[in-house]
């Protein structure tokens, strides 16, 4: 898996299989991972490797654990800068170089700011009355200010901050805060009280008493000040500051298909309802290449467009209706303009919020519906109206959003009318990476994830076909395939189910010898419960250790087409289960219980066969 699972291989040069097996060949000891000259953050590192199950492997002296066919994986614990480890199997050697870097920025040293720690990184803009906010890593003890426009902006000592892991940590359950070991410094003010110094010098007036600006106002780069021991220190930061007038708002189309909105101005943040295209909104903000829009979700402004002379988006809405197409009922909201939306899935319930929307209205047309047992709606703010669908069934079977002009449609999909098995049931299998770059993760003998994860498609899927299901394949040979690829391939076709099949890693900091089991993925609500399902079954039927059901937000589990979810069937990188992995007997195992499984989830839900397509 690569997205989450294979973050301690990613960035590494991996030889090509056919290089890794004829080492294997040509040397009985071999190391699949680490290659020499890796570097890490993390404080201990895994060495999956394999030796003829007789004799020993030494480790810089000490011996090393293995499993019956001679595969191992130990965490060693890792000094920062770089560490070297001696691999010994008779009279056979490999060294390998292995450097550990901080994860934390480096405090600085003398009467200086630590590189990179001036915030903002980026220029930025934020509305009159808006806080604008500094900070700087400095030694201790030190006195640091901001100075921007004529105003001084004292920053203060954090002394209760904390740093979060990165989101991969919650896979070795390393996910507890941590105290930084580099003292930091914050500060904010308000943006117009920095506005009016440039304008009334250092005469002091609160905001109220500023006049609003009519026009965008350019601050500057603000002017960071250290004072240490009589000495001080001054550095121009890298992040401009401007004030946007209110009273002439930029407005952007989306142009992306759908557009990518997150809670923060970063990949870091996470994703809300995509938006999509056509979608007008008024920017309120900016960090460098991110656009905070009036509803409060940010974009990247490359998948935007500045729509000239625009006034900040206002809709009314009057008449909804429904229809029937085949597989689906579509909801069109007619709207003045397209306008940014908010999708909330629930139990038995489907919430759509339209922002910038106020309601004149009376008359809403809903027949009876195979899926809708009642729409509710309700104006929640003056511009937000609210509307809830309350569903016929608890399990939802995919969604659309688009625009037509400015009328939304929303598109929800019926249940499969199943006959005998699973005639009338489509089903999308794609075997995880693929190509000669995407290897997946690497069991000890340097065999590939990509490999594993085809040989199981296949025979899930002939289990399936034999069952009567219709089964689609993201590929069927070793092919390169991108993950947004095979997330495209689910939005064209529209299977019922969608199943991303794949072998687990763990990052660097985690135990790769210890940790075992089925682990399940899931993003969209509809999803949840299909993932739930398989990972207990599986775990219950072929009696595999559980290593979890996570939401997570991966591309082949973002489509709402269809329930779609990722399975990981064991860790290549354990020496144990990579044993079951690769035995012909269990993969057979594991394709009857997973197909099986399957049918089971399908034949379990309501209400399945009682829809009557228009």
């Amino acid at each position: 898996m690569k997205n989450l699972s294979f973050l301690g291989l990613a960035g590494v040069a991996i030889s090509t299989v056919s290089l890794a097996l004829s080492a294997v060949a040509e040397q009985p000891l071999f190391v699949a991972y680490p290659a020499d000259g890796h570097e890490t953050t993390a404080n201990q590192i895994f060495l999956i490797g394999t030796a003829p199950a007789a004799g020993e492997v030494i480790i810089n002296g000490q011996r090393i654990e293995r499993s019956n066919a001679g595969h191992f994986a130990p965490s060693l614990p890792l000094q920062l800068g770089e560490n070297v480890f001696t691999l010994r199997y008779g009279n056979q050697q490999l060294k390998l170089r292995v450097t550990r870097t901080s994860a934390e920025p480096l405090a600085p040293i003398g009467t200086t700011f630590a590189a990179g720690s001036l915030l903002p990184t980026v220029n930025i803009a934020r509305l009159p009355g808006e806080l604008v906010c500094f900070g700087a890593i400095a030694p201790p003890k030190a006195k640091v200010s901001v100075t921007l426009g004529n105003q001084t902006i004292p920053l203060f000592p954090q002394s209760n901050s904390v740093e979060l892991p990165p989101n991969s940590a919650v896979l070795t359950q390393q996910d507890q805060p941590m105290i930084p070991a580099a003292q930091s410094y914050q500060g904010c003010a308000s943006s117009m009280q920095i506005a009016s110094t440039l304008t009334y010098g250092n005469t002091s007036l609160r905001d109220a008493e500023v006049p609003t600006p009519s026009f965008t106002q350019d601050l500057g780069y603000p002017q960071f000040h250290l004072t240490l021991n009589g000495q001080t220190y001054t550095q121009t930061g890298t992040g401009k500051v401007e004030i946007l007038s209110p009273t002439k708002v930029q407005v952007i189309k989306v142009t992306a298909d759908p557009g990518t909105a997150r809670t923060g101005a970063s990949t870091d943040y996470s994703r809300l309802t995509p938006l999509p295209k056509g979608t007008t909104a008024a920017v309120t903000g900016q960090e460098g290449e991110w656009l905070r829009l009036d509803y409060g979700g940010w974009i990247k402004a490359s998948e935007t467009q500045v729509v000239p002379n625009a006034v900040p988006p206002r809709s009314l809405i009057r008449s909804i209706r429904a229809r029937q197409v085949e597989g689906w009922t579509e909801v069109l909201f007619p709207l003045q303009v397209a306008v940014p939306v908010t999708i909330q899935q629930g139990d038995r319930s489907f919430a759509l919020t339209l922002h910038n929307t106020t309601a004149q209205t009376d008359t809403i047309r809903l027949d009876d519906n195979p899926l809708i047992e009642r729409l509710d709606w309700q104006q929640t703010s003056p511009h937000q109206i609210q509307y809830t669908f309350n569903l016929k069934s608890s399990q939802q079977w995919g969604y659309k959003l688009r625009y037509e002009g400015t009328t939304l449609v929303l598109s929800l999909k019926h249940p499969p009318k199943i006959g005998q098995s699973l005639e009338g049931v489509s089903i999308l299998l794609d075997p995880g990476h693929g190509g000669s770059e995407d290897l997946g993760a690497r069991g000890p003998t340097g065999y590939p994830e990509k490999d594993v994860a085809l040989i199981m498609a296949k025979l899930v899927r002939d289990r399936l076909t034999a069952k009567g299901a219709t089964v689609y394949m993201t590929r069927e040979a070793d092919i390169d395939l991108g993950p947004n690829e095979r997330a495209a391939m689910i939005n064209q076709m529209q299977p019922n189910l969608a199943i991303s099949l794949h072998y687990n890693a763990l990052p660097d900091e985690g135990d790769a010898a210890h940790t075992s089991g089925i682990g399940a993925f899931w993003y969209n609500s509809q999803s949840h419960g299909l993932a739930v399902f398989l990972h207990n079954y599986l775990v219950e039927k072929l009696d595999r250790p559980s290593y979890g059901v996570f939401w997570n937000n991966l591309a082949l589990t973002r489509p709402t087409v269809a329930p779609a979810i990722l399975l990981e069937l064991g860790f290549m990188i354990n020496p144990q289960e990579f044993e079951w992995i690769t035995d012909e007997e269990a993969q057979q195992d594991l394709a009857d219980t997973l197909s099986n499984g399957i049918v089971q989830w399908i034949r379990s839900q309501e209400v399945m066969s009682e829809v009557k397509e228009p």
